[in-house]
């Protein structure tokens, strides 16, 4: 088992990429990227080391649908969590895209972290 699981947080908003980055840096090696597209070299750069992604669905260059649904279809096994402050439609496009869990901004850190804990597990 690796030493600290590897997470890509994916957030066109800097508050919510340092939020998460700074409760999760302890227990994850969390990577950061701003919008979808920069998300998607990142992983890409990195395709067998991360473990998750979190991302949000609406963002600039790249949305996380578009996000989701190009990691899934190539690596259909990684964990991805949408979240998301934009109701009904784009949660429902996540899922569509596959995405295993989709959480409504604002959401309890506890909550994403209970969602990784066991998404993580199941990888095991």
């Amino acid at each position: 088992m690796k030493d600290k699981y590897k997470i890509l947080v994916v957030d066109d908003s800097k508050e919510t990429v340092f939020g998460l980055k700074t409760f999760f840096n302890n227990k994850y090696n969390i990577v950061t990227a701003n919008d979808g597209l920069e998300g998607l070299k990142t992983f890409e750069k990195d395709r067998e080391g991360f473990d998750l992604i979190v991302t949000d669905l609406i963002m600039p260059e790249m949305n996380g649908v578009a996000l989701i649904d190009t990691i899934k279809k190539r690596f259909p096994e990684i964990p991805i969590i949408a979240i998301t402050g934009w109701g009904y439609h784009p949660k429902a496009l996540a899922i569509e895209a596959k995405a295993n869990l989709v959480l409504e901004k604002p959401f309890e850190i506890e909550v994403l972290d209970q969602s990784i804990t066991k998404l993580l597990a199941k990888k095991v």
